[in-house]
């Protein structure tokens, strides 16, 4: 990937992790285009930031659930 496209990516993605960071409900659309960005090197951060969110609900949601699990397959 070019360098100019690289730092682009890192700069969406880590925009779209914040927003989802600060919403307690974040959009399956949103959750989409972060896993559309991710690298490897990105990964352990956003199954860190999906943990978070599963671990601070009651009752987490499946969709979450089953984003985890398929990440960690």
């Amino acid at each position: 990937m070019p360098k100019q496209q690289e730092v682009v990516r890192k700069i969406v993605l880590e925009t779209l992790m914040r927003k989802i960071e600060a919403d307690h409900y974040p959009s399956s659309t949103m959750l989409d285009y972060i896993e559309s960005l991710l690298t490897e090197e990105d990964i352990a951060d956003y199954v860190a930031l999906l943990a978070e969110h599963v671990d601070q609900d009651h009752y987490p949601s499946i969709p979450m659930l089953q984003r985890l699990l398929r990440l960690a397959a």
